[in-house]
């Protein structure tokens, strides 16, 4: 899109925290400590490659605010990671545990490397090598790092054994997202798309939607967008019509099984091509007449280009950031119902925040409790914004930074920092 050169993530988040505090008269003292990071630290470290030679790597980690506790947030390698965006993700993850009631702030971090072109030793020494660089700034009571683009439990695992190699003793709760044997969390894996899903059949009752047969537009056929598509239909008894990844996409108004066409991805690398189905592209899956649209690729796809065209009564946003301020005005004037991203995609940082609790107490809960306790703060959640958005007049994601700003200032002032 003509546009997407000049949107800068983290300048996205600051506009959309400025509307939300004018909404709130927020003290503008306040406004001024919560539209930079409190810490933006950036790292160089040495790395040894298979090949015997040694590369410097970057890495970052921005912790934005901790009034409400230790802060939060995932781990991305990839090529073109840069400040702007970690500093954006690291509000963003502010905004989402404060809209959830986790007492977390927000952080986020990652590697500027291409893991597509590592081995999995050098990946295991890009990790330790990121810990021990910053080992001194995180902690269980500090900063919790977790999984995110490119990242593994593996990885996860890696840095954890660093880290407690550092301080001498297991430290399982210094990270998230960790496999089972070590600490994870069951339900752990589909935790986003089901706290996707959960805030769907929320928004569902409030507006009156029965959503047994509708049909369903999944962007992104990833990890999220798989566990969505298969809840809707699990969870909901919607109808997924429609699926794309990066390399394209598929339409079928008879239905695609969400397993089948995962299959087919895993086979080939793309759902393209996937029998009885049309091929679709990544920007005409979002303006398909169906009933729920799941954005769950990447920032920034539905621009003030493409909004008016998007036919969906529900946006659900799995993904970060995929809809900008401008699109955000007019899907509210044309009606449409969005769940903003940072309430939709919450339930990860949920179940992270339950793993670390199980890791503090060394107490392990069930699948079913996990998915109870899910269920309650998603719903929760979704209540606070819609009833905030309905008394007010403002669109859900204004709503949603309104109710989270309301709680992080609260806690600021109550502790003196203005």
């Amino acid at each position: 899109m003509a546009d997407a050169p000049t949107l800068n993530p983290f300048k996205i988040s600051q506009k959309q925290l400025d509307k939300s505090a004018a909404k709130l008269n927020l003290d503008p003292q306040v406004h001024a400590l919560l539209r930079e990071p409190m810490r933006t630290l950036e790292v160089h470290f040495p790395v040894r490659m298979d090949d015997g030679t040694t590369r410097p790597f970057t890495g970052y980690r921005v912790q934005y605010n901790d009034a409400r506790g230790p802060t939060k947030g995932g781990l991305r390698f990839h090529p073109d990671e840069t400040i702007d965006t970690v500093k954006a993700l690291a509000a963003w993850m502010t905004w989402k545990c404060a809209v959830v009631d986790i007492p977390y702030g927000g952080s986020k971090g990652g590697v500027v490397c291409n893991p597509k072109e590592l081995s999995a030793s050098e990946l295991e020494r890009i990790a330790r090598g990121y810990i021990r660089a910053i080992g001194r700034f995180i902690g269980p009571e500090k900063d919790i790092p977790a999984p995110d683009v490119y990242t593994t439990p593996q990885i996860m695992a890696w840095m954890m054994d660093e880290y407690s190699k550092i301080t001498g003793y297991n430290v399982p709760g210094v990270i998230t997202g960790k496999p089972i044997p070590l600490g994870g969390s069951l339900g752990r894996g589909d935790a986003t798309a089901r706290g996707t899903v959960y805030t769907i059949l929320e928004a569902a009752k409030v507006l009156g939607v029965n959503l047994k047969g509708t049909s369903v537009a999944v962007q992104g056929y990833g990890n999220a967008g798989y566990f969505a598509a298969n809840l809707m239909e699990e969870l909901a008894g919607s109808t997924v019509v429609a699926l794309t990844d990066s390399r394209g996409g598929v339409y079928s108004d008879a239905g695609i099984d969400p397993e089948t066409a995962f299959q087919h991805k895993k086979n080939t690398g793309s759902v393209s091509g996937l029998a009885d189905c049309k091929a679709i592209t990544n920007q005409e899956i979002l303006e398909l007449d169906v009933d729920v649209l799941i954005p769950a690729a990447i920032e920034n796809v539905i621009t003030q280009d493409n909004a008016s065209a998007v036919k969906a009564k529900i946006i659900a946003e799995t993904a970060n950031g995929p809809t900008t301020p401008e699109a955000d005005d007019i899907l509210y004037a044309n009606g449409k119902y969005v769940i903003p991203d940072f309430l939709c995609n919450a339930g990860g940082v949920t179940v992270s925040y339950f793993e670390w609790v199980q890791n503090i107490g060394g107490f392990y809960w069930s699948l079913e409790e996990v998915h109870e306790r899910l269920r309650d703060k998603m719903n929760r959640a979704f209540r606070d914004v819609h009833n905030m958005a309905e008394e007010n007049k403002v669109d859900n994601r204004t709503a949603a930074y309104m109710v989270s700003v309301q709680r992080v200032a609260e806690v600021m002032r109550l502790r003196g920092w203005v």
